[in-house]
């Protein structure tokens, strides 16, 4: 049977402006849950979603071995929309700025393709939440959902290739991620008397200024490693010296190595700095998700795979990461890069998608499912 991808596009276009206008934060996507689930029963899915998921979607169709996975996210972001979309988000502070509502959309297009479709295996859909928290992936692979998958993929939209170029890379595609806080304890005085106590303020410039050293003179200039401070914090008026300071940021990287080179050499300037000023550090590190690490056998059958609907490009990797990486530590996995067209990049309240886009992300899941149950007999 051939699919009318025009109509299935049609379709999804206006799922994902349901979606668009309907977004959801991290682990709180019951709604968006539900109204998956109801399409999905439509199709003439199974719902096999885990007792102990909370929110998401786990439908399958077909049965036995081999097991393809496709995956989307479903979470939003606290972000208030400025798009003035006719179907801008509803719900005020929530946004899919990151296009997670066109991930869906392009799952359940394939999905309403597939269900025409003839192959031997299964077919799993996994909707999950909570990526923007880093969290979703782990929940669905402890609750039970990913048991017995022989490969999943997945991919991103990219507002800056245009509709119709998709973006394959063996290896990592998006880096691991690290989350750091940390709060310096001193002690607090009248602004003329800064000798009379221990200026969190002075030890926290300071030491902002020093931890940029560690990627310019500790890691190798050929690897990849970025540190970013994002926020401080510190006093409440002009004439007092506060008794604590704060700053928070994250760490990217692509190696285990410049990974722990990079906590290690954190750890050391944060401490001696604080000795420095005579003030206590309080550090905590948050390990993210690790890198999203393409399978080498399966990306060439993808890529080969996309060319035949799909300009395919070679990405640069990316710095922002990607709980996907979750899967594709642990099951061979391949995850892309699709063409969106956007007006601005993730995570901006004018973010734009361009809907022709979808049939891209439709096709993307649609073949490759069916090339890699074939191939994975």
């Amino acid at each position: 049977m051939t699919t009318d991808f025009t109509a299935v596009t049609d379709e999804a276009i206006q799922i994902r402006h349901y979606l668009h206008q309907h977004p959801e934060v991290s682990d709180q996507e019951v709604a968006t849950s539900a109204y998956l689930r109801d399409r999905l029963r439509t199709l003439g899915y199974r719902i096999i979603t885990p007792a102990k998921l909370k929110t998401g979607v786990v439908a399958e169709l077909g049965h036995g071995h081999p097991v393809v996975a496709l995956r989307s996210d479903i979470d939003a972001l606290p972000i208030h929309e400025a798009t003035g979309l006719a179907y801008a988000s509803v719900n005020p502070g929530v946004m899919h700025a990151c296009g997670h509502d066109f991930h869906m959309a392009s799952l359940l297009g394939a999905a309403q393709a597939l269900k025409d479709a003839d192959f031997a295996g299964t077919i799993r859909l996994i909707f999950q939440p909570a990526e923007e928290t880093h969290v979703g992936a782990q929940e669905v692979m402890e609750s039970g959902g990913a048991e017995g998958i022989d490969a999943i993929i997945g991919f991103h939209n990219k507002p800056d290739l245009a509709a119709g170029e998709v973006g394959i890379l063996e290896g990592g595609l998006m880096a691991a991620v690290d989350q750091f806080k940390v709060i310096l304890h001193g002690k607090g005085t009248h602004a003329a008397k800064p000798e009379l106590g221990r200026d969190p303020i002075v030890a926290l410039t300071s030491l902002v200024n020093s931890l940029q050293t560690i990627v310019s003179r500790n890691v190798d200039p050929q690897a990849v490693v970025v540190l970013s401070v994002t926020h401080i914090s510190g006093g409440n008026t002009w004439n007092v010296i506060p008794e604590t300071a704060s700053f928070e940021g994250t760490v990217r990287s692509f190696s285990t190595a410049g990974r722990k080179l990079a906590k290690q050499r954190f750890m050391e300037v944060v401490k001696a700095g604080a000795a420095t000023f005579d003030v206590t550090p309080e550090i905590e590190w948050i390990k993210g998700p690790d890198v999203v690490n393409n399978d080498d056998q399966l990306t060439p059958l993808v890529a080969e795979t996309t060319a035949k609907f799909a300009r395919v490009v070679r990405p640069v990797p990316s710095t922002t990461g990607e709980d996907f990486a979750y899967f594709s530590q642990r099951i061979p996995s391949v995850f892309a890069f699709v063409g969106s067209h956007g007006t601005s990049d993730w995570h901006h309240p004018d973010l734009k998608l361009d809907d022709q886009a979808l049939t891209t992300g439709i096709k993307f899941f649609y073949y490759n499912a069916l090339n890699l149950l074939a191939k994975l007999r």
